[in-house]
Formats: C-alpha cells, structure tokens, sequence
C-alpha cells in the first residue's frame, strides 16, 4: 500500500477541520428549521411503503479484496473496474426488469472509499491513483433516474463496536482523514454528518440514506431525526442497529431487519434486505438462488410492514452476474405488486 506523505496529512488535517465546521453548520441550522414539515413524515413513510422492492447494490473496494469487510487502507489504485465507465444503465435495467422501484448503493462501506468526489477526502474514486476516475454515485442517480426509479445512498457509520473484540482497530470505516486511531467518537461523528451533509447537497434526487451501524450508541434518536429533518425536504433514513439483537428496533424514520423477517406482530414502517446471491460483495463462483424463494421472502416482508430491498454484487468489471441478471427477469414476470400478500409464516 503507498503512504499518503507528508503534504497529503498535512492536507487533511484542513480538510477534517473544514469536515468539523461544515457539520457544526448542518447542526446550527437543524435548529432553526425543519424541512421535513413540508411533508408529515408519516407521508413520506407510507409512499417509501408503497415502493415495495427496491435493489440494494454492495459494489465498492471489497469488490476488488475478495472479502465483506475490508481492513486499513488498501491502496486507491486497487479499485479497477478495467472499464472506462461502469454500465450502470445495466444496473438500472435489471432493476426494472425485477419490478423494483429503487436503488440504493453502497457510498461508503467499511473500507472508508468513498464513490463520489468528496471535498472532506482525497480517499475516492478521484484519487490520483484510482484509475476509474468517474464519479460512480452521479452514474448511478443518472442511470436509475432515467428509468424512473428512486435512489438511496447506504453509508457505513463508524460504530464503537468497531473497537472491541478480537478485531479492535482493525476496520477503519472512515477515510484516512478521520482515522479512528487518531480521531475521537465526537469527531468521527461531526466528520461522518459532513459528510451526509455533503450527499444530500451534492445529489438533490437522493430521497435515502441507508445508515449502516448507526443506533444510540452514536446518536439518540432524536438528535438523529433532527440532524435528518434538518437536510431538506423529502429525505427519509433508516439505520441497521449494531448489535443483532436490536435490528428491527424503531430508531430513525425506517426500521431496517438484515436477513430475517420483521415479526408478524411489526407495525413500524420497515426494509427486510436479503441477499440474491450468497454475500453482500461478489466473490467468485457466487451464484442467484431461486426466484419463488425471493418472492416468497419478499411476500413475507410485505405482509409484515415492511419493503424488500434484494441485494446484487456487481462483480470487478461493474456487471450483474448473468445468472442473477435471468433471476429478476423471473421475478419481475412471475410477482404481482398488487396482489395481497398471502400473509406467509
């Protein structure tokens, strides 16, 4: 892996002072006013509801490390689609042909790259060393937009759970900018806010942020829905409790269960996510499983409250695997939005 230097640490040391500021900002603000009043959130709650499927797509630096959870900071050269732009447009088709509704996308994941030119980190797909060069989440907004479908962001937060067990330290999650080894949880957190901040000022489509090991042990509630209310108008967030115990749990504006069904009792608006393929990030020899199986989970979501968000991991070219390209195919033919759901145990 090649060191930052001496001038780049220099250099992000500004950058997270400014991260600091910009967030501070977005809180003073958030007290001033809320723009969610434009809308009720329950409004906004029952037309996510509405949009039943969406696709969730895990593609960032663990595409190319083999792994789910990549550790330190690999090199930004080792992102390398070996394509001059990633067919997004694919991406969005398949989606279509599934009958989803929306898209959501990896951002930022555990390895801390990030997708999109961010002005807090030279940590992305603009590095000198990134050999793509394009701007991955204003492909992908273009793409599913085009299309007619709603797109989400996923974020992976910086939880303290990052700092126990065996692997303590081992998973920076944040750019080296912020280095967890360097930076305390108060600064991590402004630094992460900026960074939100900075998606939903960047791309104004996005109507999601999928928050990722955010829960109480980072924020209480309500100071999360005030920072959320505080973005603009529209904008609704769901967040994945650390501890599985917890997942589920109501905590922001949309419960999210990761691999398990909501119980029959849940009336809080959800997102069951489920993998198509094996993992959440391709790895050879992955493969589609059934598409009755996805429908009968997706059916299972529906009766309890709850959308289905189907995950595919595009592999190191940026491409859908066939198999699961065919798969929903399948399903956009075989499920029927409108039906009922046949209530499933």
């Amino acid at each position: 892996m090649k060191l930052l230097g001496a001038f780049c640490l220099m250099a992000a040391m500004v950058i997270f002072v400014s991260s600091v500021s910009a967030a501070e900002k977005v809180n003073t603000d958030t007290k001033e006013k809320s723009p969610a009043t434009e809308k009720t959130v329950k409004m906004l709650q029952n037309e996510f509801l509405k949009l039943k499927f969406g696709m969730f797509i895990h593609y960032n630096m663990a595409t190319y490390k083999g792994v789910q959870w990549v550790s330190g900071y690999p090199d930004p050269s080792t992102f390398n689609p070996g394509v001059d732009t990633v067919n997004t447009d694919a991406w969005a088709d398949a989606a279509v042909s599934g009958g989803m509704k929306y898209g959501v996308l990896t951002a930022k994941h555990v390895a801390g790259f990030c997708l999109w030119d961010s002005k807090y980190t030279t940590y992305d797909v603009m590095h000198p060393d990134c050999p793509y060069q394009k701007d991955l989440v204003a492909q992908f907004i273009k793409s599913f937009k085009s299309r007619g479908l709603k797109v989400g962001l996923y974020y992976c937060w910086r939880h303290p759970g990052f700092d126990t067990g065996k692997n303590k330290g081992k998973f920076k999650v944040l750019p080296p900018e912020c280095d967890p080894a360097t930076h305390t949880l108060e600064q991590q957190i402004e630094f992460q806010k900026a960074q939100i901040a900075e998606l939903l000022t960047k791309y104004p489509d996005v109507f999601y942020i999928w928050n990722d090991g955010l829960d109480p042990e980072i924020m209480a509630a309500d100071e999360a829905l005030a920072f959320f209310r505080g973005m603009r108008s529209g904008v609704l967030a769901s967040a994945n409790w650390w501890s599985w115990a917890k997942k589920g749990t109501p905590y922001v504006d949309i419960a999210v269960k990761e691999m398990r069904p909501f119980p029959q009792t849940n009336t809080a608006p959800g997102e069951t996510c489920c993998c198509l393929e094996q993992k959440w990030f391709w790895n050879e020899g992955f493969r589609s499983k059934p598409a009755k199986q996805m429908i009968g989970l997706m059916a299972t979501a529906h009766s309890r409250n709850s959308n289905f968000l189907l995950n595919v991991g595009p592999d190191r070219d940026g491409n859908i695997i066939e198999s699961s390209i065919k798969i929903l195919a399948e399903i956009g033919k075989l499920w029927d939005p409108n039906a009922a759901p046949d209530l499933p145990q």
